[in-house]
């Protein structure tokens, strides 16, 4: 057996389609997947931050559609059963995180004037109370300015 007698041999182990004229076969590079009915195609949820810090608010109006707390509800706002934040008086919307706190977790709020920052020192400021549509605080100190003694 010549030299090239067996080297023909040898590439005839190496690849098998070769002496049928087929050249080299592909091979599948990706594996065959199963078909998906709906591929992806569910709406958005529409989730996120729906009034920004500074911007005025009503009662009622949503704040935050989360899943979850990742926003916690802080001064003059209620987190609802499927954890969405709305205000519960009218005000403008603060974000803020307490120090000290756990986690640093982040917090929601509503103050009733521009200018106010949160958390809110209530020893120095009082609370911010509200009922109804009526800021007892105000109202307070106009019922003060009116019992007290004019000279």
């Amino acid at each position: 057996m010549s030299l090239r007698a067996l080297w023909r041999c040898a590439d005839l182990f190496r690849n098998p389609f070769k002496p049928a004229g087929l050249g080299a076969v592909r091979t599948a590079t990706k594996r065959a997947g199963g078909t998906v009915n709906n591929h992806g195609g569910s709406p958005g949820k529409r989730l996120g931050v729906k009034k920004f810090s500074d911007e005025y608010v009503i009662p009622g109006n949503i704040l935050v559609r989360q899943r979850g707390s990742v926003f916690h509800p802080g001064q003059h706002v209620k987190m609802g059963r499927d954890h969405t934040l709305y205000a519960v008086v009218p005000g403008y919307v603060r974000f803020y995180k307490v120090p000290g706190s756990r986690k640093d977790r982040k917090y929601v709020g509503v103050v009733l004037n521009k200018g106010e920052k949160l958390p809110r020192d209530d020893s120095n400021l009082g609370r911010s109370r509200f009922f109804g549509m009526v800021d007892l605080n105000v109202f307070k100190k106009e019922t003060v300015a009116e019992t007290s003694p004019s000279l």
